[in-house]
């Protein structure tokens, strides 16, 4: 087999990638699949308690060619993104708010999600690009299986919003190529109040650390494409809300200082924002150079062209 192909299907080949999705599919009865660990009882379609409302299946928003991610995923033919419905974070200032709290899309069962993995690959899409997945390990897993016998062999993208349990990462082992997180917050009364999510600092860094373990620094083709790696995602926000220094310094000295970031500029109010009012308007310009240079100052110099 190449060294260039998903290490996933190896995992296949084995047999460890199906009794990784049955060890993962068994666990919903007690889930804490997330870092929420809540202890819901997931092996139902309605379940009781479930901080992401969602049950024995995977709920879909969507599943398209990407054009507008990042250049090294979306290349010429686009990221094979599918959306996932609900999450474990449920920000105030959410831009996807009717799929990420409201729950837009519709229930799929692993032969459909299967097909979707397979229908992005034959379009020419590049990768496989998990969004909001950190709730749906299981169901992904348990996916893969008919995807792979089916013939998927595209690079696997997961595209989490950084808030994910350590064990569940280590199921991940071998499965996922490109890591793609937030790092959102640095500060816990932050988090708290714009995720209810206190520990979010403590459990991201702690991912963090676990991803670059599994796939290193952010690996490209001769055509610019991303094949394996680390790629951060930093939502610069008003105020200093992210606590940008302080994230950028635990990346070059913590994770690498080879990492790729993206740092982001498109923050504007959306939805609850409104009552935060640190958060109540949009990034000025100078908020976002100022925290381009922080992160340069920090040691770090593989930024999104963009």
């Amino acid at each position: 087999m190449p060294s260039d192909y998903p290490s996933y299907l190896s995992l296949h080949e084995s047999g460890e990638l199906a009794r990784r999705a049955e060890r993962a599919v068994e666990s919903l009865a007690d889930c804490v699949m997330c870092a929420r660990e809540c202890h819901a009882d997931r092996s139902r379609e309605t379940p009781e308690k479930s901080f992401c409302r969602t049950g024995r299946h995977a709920r879909v928003s969507s599943a398209f060619p990407h054009h507008g991610e990042e250049p090294c995923l979306r290349g010429r033919n686009g990221s094979g993104t599918i959306f996932f419905s609900f999450c474990n974070l449920r920000c105030v200032f959410c831009q996807n708010y009717e799929i990420s709290w409201l729950g837009q899309g519709r229930t799929v069962g692993p032969e459909e999600l299967a097909r979707m993995m397979i229908a992005l690959q034959r379009h020419g899409c590049h990768n496989i690009n998990f969004v909001t997945p950190s709730h749906v390990v299981p169901q992904i897993l348990e996916a893969l299986v008919p995807a792979v016998e089916d013939g998927l062999s595209l690079p696997i993208v997961y595209n989490t919003g950084g808030y994910d349990r350590l064990e569940t990462l280590q199921l991940l082992d071998g499965v996922v190529d490109i890591y793609m997180p937030d790092f959102k917050f640095w500060e816990p009364e932050v988090s708290k109040e714009l995720t209810a999510a206190e520990d979010y600092c403590e459990v991201a860094c702690r991912a963090l650390k676990e991803m670059h373990r599994q796939v290193g620094d952010l690996v490209m083709d001769e055509r610019g494409i991303a094949r394996r790696g680390l790629l951060i995602r930093h939502l610069v926000m008003p105020n200093d809300q992210a606590g940008t220094q302080q994230v950028m310094r635990f990346l070059a000295r913590e994770v690498s200082p080879d990492t790729f970031v993206n740092i982001m500029a498109q923050y504007h109010p959306e939805h609850y924002a409104a009552a935060h009012p640190q958060i109540n308007r949009g990034l000025a310009t100078s908020e976002y150079l100022e925290a381009v240079e922080i992160a340069e100052q920090e040691g770090l110099s593989r930024f999104d062209p963009r």
